[in-house]
């Protein structure tokens, strides 16, 4: 006997109310969420600034971030910049690989003109080594001879920037400091941080009229 073919299930509707205060709490949350990241944004970049002032002035390299009474949450460390060899001008490290490594100096021929450049790989290898030994020099293995390289510079890769961190919860701070940042944000005494977002202070109970002398 072939199956008979089962009636389709109608799907149940969810609460109204229910779908409502999903949709409601996504739109609460997604605005706030914005107001934090653009708040921690400005403020991240006003940390930084200082920081890379304090660092000049002074070499500071690390700050901890303290709760108004005195407890550390978290610091605020900096990872210096980066720097690397870098090819400033192709023709001059061109003409230098020509006269002093002519096998990696390759010359093509292609219709209507002549393509002169060098190998890419031998390119980075003297590049890796410049950035390795942190001058523009190169040294030849097989000679010992060492290259000035003309044409090379070593430039920024990578600026210098900071990283906060949070502590972690230990036996005697057993809440990480993330946690004592949002107990106290609950107490209100780092509502001057966020003020849109503050809880409303209570209002002062009204004074009751005076009653007039009898």
């Amino acid at each position: 006997m072939s199956e008979q073919p089962q009636p389709e299930q109608t799907a149940t509707a969810p609460d109204p109310v229910a779908v409502r205060e999903a949709v409601t709490r996504q739109a609460v949350l997604g605005a706030l969420a914005k107001l934090v990241d653009d708040e921690y944004k400005a403020a991240k970049k006003a940390a930084d600034d200082l920081l890379d002032k304090s660092h000049k002035a002074g070499g500071t390299t690390q700050v901890d971030a303290l709760l108004p009474d005195g407890t550390k949450v978290g610091s605020s460390s900096r990872a210096g910049g980066e720097r690397e060899a870098q090819v400033v001008d192709a023709e001059t490290f061109r003409a230098w690989v020509r006269d002093n490594y002519p096998t990696e100096h390759v010359v093509e021929f292609v219709p209507a003109q002549v393509i002169t450049r060098v190998r890419p790989g031998f390119a980075g290898k003297v590049l890796a080594e410049a950035t390795a030994a942190g001058t523009s020099r190169y040294v030849d293995a097989t000679s010992g001879v060492v290259h000035d390289v003309p044409g090379v510079e070593l430039r920024p890769s990578r600026a210098a920037s900071h990283r906060l961190t949070y502590t972690r919860g230990s036996k005697a701070q057993p809440a990480s400091g993330r946690e004592l940042v949002a107990a106290a944000w609950r107490t209100g005494v780092l509502a001057g941080f966020l003020p849109a977002l503050a809880p409303a202070a209570p209002a002062s109970p009204a004074a009751s009229p005076e009653e007039p002398e009898q």
